[in-house]
């Protein structure tokens, strides 16, 4: 069987990460995962993504016993499931990092720092928290649905991007200092390059990485932007990806349909929908999702302009022109054969099927689509037995339509 060997690296690291916020030796800040971790690790914040443990939630399953508890305080069971989840688990005073980490619990906040490129629940989200702990909360809200990000938009989120100096200043008992700012965005920079360059190694025939694989070797570059071991991972799975494509490695024996993912994970299905696809002979090789922590226009010597640049222009914060334009790109790079939507019902901003846009893509590129319902915690809200029908009959229609061509 296909293994990827860096897993348990990744592991390792991941696992000592959730320890050091416990650690007491440096102050914590909670960030959104596309936030500015760049700037709170140059004032020494550790760096918490509640995000992150919104998924870690939807991967065990546990997500279905502390979504009640959210809608009890008055949260809609229909807004993001990594809210409700996150605060139901909080209000029980459980969460997975206890059982697999050691964690007492999450780590309290000293500041909370959001960034709304992605939804504006991630504001609503976080306030919970800072008037829980009754700690200071600042944010970033770029212009969004953008065919093109302008100058003006950049300046406008630089202005942001600076206000919250003075803050972090004053939690951290740090002065700012632009040379840690430029190191961290330098680090960033090579780490998510090397990141896009593991994606990449799917463009092969036989591709060595799964966008399942995927939802799991993003860890790092999620949780740890801005440090050397995010860095180092991934220029050790690269290595490892590269010689596998050499060497005729691939995550399935024989492939013979091509899949582009876009949209949320169903983390709770994870596993069940790669071993549907990999049954299917079908390798789904890139996604939307993990191409979200590619920030290609990270520069240490503009850091600013950079970085909010970066921030602004990835694809869930576009309109669906640049969205479709860029999916279009993605389907020549990855071969794609055909794709599938997944429309999350409690993350809209994340669900690309609801106003035409598979139908107009494929009139564009020819490339067919499924659109399938579920969610990225909430599993009421997806149906095994009906995906996996669609998903069956959608691969079957798409190897009928290779053969006869």
């Amino acid at each position: 069987m296909y293994k990827i060997k860096s897993t348990e690296q990744m592991k390792e690291i991941m696992g000592t990460y959730f320890r050091s916020l416990e650690s007491g030796s440096r102050k914590v800040a909670w960030c959104t995962s596309v936030g500015p971790a760049e700037l709170l690790r140059a004032f020494g914040f550790e760096v918490y993504f509640p995000e992150n443990h919104g998924a870690l939630l939807g991967t065990t399953r546990t997500a279905m016993d502390y979504i009640p508890e959210a809608v009890k305080c008055g949260y809609s069971g229909h807004v993001c499931s990594y809210t409700t989840a996150d605060i139901g688990a909080f209000l029980k005073n459980e969460t997975p990092l206890q059982k697999h980490y050691g964690l007492k619990g999450v780590p309290a906040p000293d500041i909370l720092a959001y960034n709304t490129n992605q939804c504006r629940e991630v504001e609503d989200w976080f306030t919970f928290y800072a008037d829980y702990f009754n700690c200071p909360i600042v944010g970033v809200q770029p212009p969004r649905h953008l065919d093109e990000v302008s100058q003006d938009e950049v300046d406008l989120v630089v202005e942001q991007f600076k206000k919250m100096i003075p803050v972090c200043e004053k939690v951290s008992g740090q002065k700012f200092d632009i040379d840690r700012f430029r190191e961290t965005v330098r680090l960033s920079k090579e780490a998510t390059l090397l990141w896009q360059q593991v994606l990449r190694t799917a463009s092969a025939a036989n591709p060595p990485l799964s966008f399942f694989d995927g939802t799991i070797h993003m860890g790092p570059i999620v949780v740890l932007r801005g440090t050397q071991v995010a860095r180092d991972y991934y220029a050790a799975l690269l290595k490892e990806l590269e010689e596998n494509v050499r060497n005729g490695l691939g995550v399935l024996p024989e492939v013979r349909t091509r899949i582009f993912w876009d949209g949320m994970p169903i983390w709770g299905r994870l596993r069940m929908l790669s071993d549907l696809f990999a049954e299917n002979h079908a390798a789904v090789v890139a996604s939307t999702y993990c191409s979200s922590w590619i920030f290609d226009q990270f520069d240490e010597h503009d850091p600013w302009d950079s970085t909010a640049r970066a921030y602004t222009e990835i694809f869930i914060n576009r309109s669906e022109k640049a969205k479709m334009r860029m999916l279009a790109d993605w389907f020549r790079e990855y071969h794609i054969d055909g794709i599938v939507y997944h429309d999350s019902k409690t993350c809209f901003n994340n669900s690309n099927a609801k106003f035409g846009m598979p139908q107009r893509l494929q009139a564009l590129t020819g490339v067919p689509a499924l659109v399938i319902e579920g969610d990225l915690c909430d599993m009421r809200f997806f149906s095994d037995g009906q995906s996996i029908t669609k998903i069956e009959t959608f691969l079957e229609q798409l190897e009928a339509s290779k053969i006869y061509n």
